[in-house]
This record gives structure tokens, sequence and C-alpha cells, in this order.
């Protein structure tokens, strides 16, 4: 299994780091993942502002050269994990500028008659791991679990990935939040997965 981990966070002393690295480490011994990329958004300078002009068009997103590179690494991977903060009830806006430049007509999905559109990323996986200072249930409760459908229904399952995983931490900036027991989670999870 090819995984490829995409890192939204700017600081690398922080716990959404140690995340990472807990992936990482469980992903290095389990022997069912043969090969590892990790993609750092704020480390690669990666720019999520979508720019559209007479020269670039949205419809064309999917040949753009400045992001051939990053599409080349989601063709790669069985299994694509996502390690990011929950902001305002969704993900950060550099996640989503690399989702809106990435996940393009004609590279993640193909337009088709009738209401939905054939999703190009079949058989993919994927594994989003997400902390926030609110409680754990806070975005089920009062936001009517907005982050997972966005992520899920509005976004993995539209390019046809139908295998989602989620593991959202709440409480992270507590005393109380249990920090050193969810991070050996994730380290556990890696360490296992199979598929």
């Amino acid at each position: 299994m090819k995984t490829l981990v995409i890192y939204t966070y700017p600081n690398h002393e922080s716990l959404n780091y140690a995340f990472l690295q807990q992936v990482i480490k469980g992903s290095n011994e389990n022997p069912n993942i043969k090969e590892l990329q990790v993609l750092d958004l704020y480390e690669e300078d990666f720019n999520p502002l979508l720019m559209f002009n007479e020269q670039k068009r949205r419809r064309d997103m999917h040949t753009d050269s400045e992001l051939e590179k990053y599409r080349n690494q989601i063709m790669w991977a069985d299994k694509i994990v996502f390690v990011y903060p929950i902001w305002w009830g969704r993900p950060p806006a550099m996640l989503m500028g690399y989702i809106d430049q990435l996940f393009a007509s004609n590279f993640a999905y193909k337009d088709k008659k009738g209401l939905f559109p054939e999703g190009l990323l079949k058989g993919k996986s994927v594994v989003c791991v997400s902390t926030m200072k609110g409680p754990t249930h806070y975005p089920f409760f009062w936001l009517n679990n907005a982050h997972k459908t966005l992520m899920k229904r509005a976004l993995f399952n539209f390019v046809g990935i139908k295998k989602v995983k989620f593991f959202e931490f709440g409480n992270m900036e507590s005393p109380k939040g249990n920090q050193i027991k969810k991070l050996e989670k994730i380290y556990r999870y890696f360490k296992m997965i199979d598929v």
C-alpha cells in the first residue's frame, strides 16, 4: 500500500505535528505500507490562492503544470491521510486551497449526464486526523456534522472515494485532553492498518 500524508499546520512544535509523527512512525512499522510520502503544505510553501484569467482558466486546472507534482502524488497513493486542525468548523484555508486546485474537473471527477459526476479517484481511501480546541462532539451537535459532511460527502464521495475514516480529537488545548492517549491511538491505528 502506498500512502500519501498531507500535513497542514504551520508549527512543527505543535500537537498537530506530534500527530503527524505518530502517523509516520506507525506507517513505517506497518508491513502493509510499502511506500510513504509526506507533503507539508506550509513547508512546501504551497500557494492556496485560486487565480483565473485569460491564460489560466478553471476548466484547465487538471493540466496546470504547476500542480502536476501534486496530481502525481494523488494518483500514486492508495491511501491519502490528512492531518490538520479544525478551525471555525472546517479545515484550514491552506488545505481548502489545495483541495480547490487539486480535486479539479477531469482529474478528480468528470461531468456526465445526470445529477452526479463520475468520480475518477475510485479505489483510494482516506483518513482524516483532525484536532480542535472545542469538545470532540462540538461539530456533530452544534454544526450538524458539517466537517464530516464537507469532507466525506461533498468532497471524497463526489470524486469516487468511498472509504473515509475520521479521527476528530477535541479538547486539545485542555490539560484534560488526553493528548498522549490520542497520539498512541493514531500510532496503533497506522501500525495495524491493512487497506
